[in-house]
């Protein structure tokens, strides 16, 4: 669960970065709302709770997802202005990665891996 500051805002980050789909959206008009987004097992909850905006922001949350090419990611990325925040770094010649915050202070790493 991640707690965001604007729905619509995260929603399309995600969408954009990841094509993330909405697989769910419910509550909202003053109260909590809450998006599910990915078509898989696995999904990223999003929670906007406007009585709830003191700072329980992302600067402790990292999510990580593997991508098949770390370069094109992040030339796709340059192309919608979404900056690197950190790297990308390369350890080994089987491992590279990089960073990009979310617009909440989420820090998202994408990895390539070569078995």
């Amino acid at each position: 669960m991640i707690f965001v500051k604007n729905m619509d805002e995260s929603i399309q980050f995600y969408h954009e970065i990841l094509d993330l789909p909405v697989n769910k959206r419910f509550g909202g008009i003053k109260g909590p709302e809450i998006a599910f987004l990915g078509d898989s097992e696995t999904q990223v909850e999003l929670v906007c709770n406007p009585e709830k905006l003191d700072g329980i922001y992302g600067s402790n949350i990292s999510i990580g997802f593997d991508v098949v090419s770390v370069d094109n990611l992040i030339s796709d990325l340059q192309k919608k202005a979404i900056p690197i925040y950190d790297g990308p770094y390369q350890p080994t010649a089987k491992l590279k990665f990089f960073y990009v915050l979310d617009p909440n202070g989420v820090s998202i790493q994408f990895v390539e891996r070569h078995h």
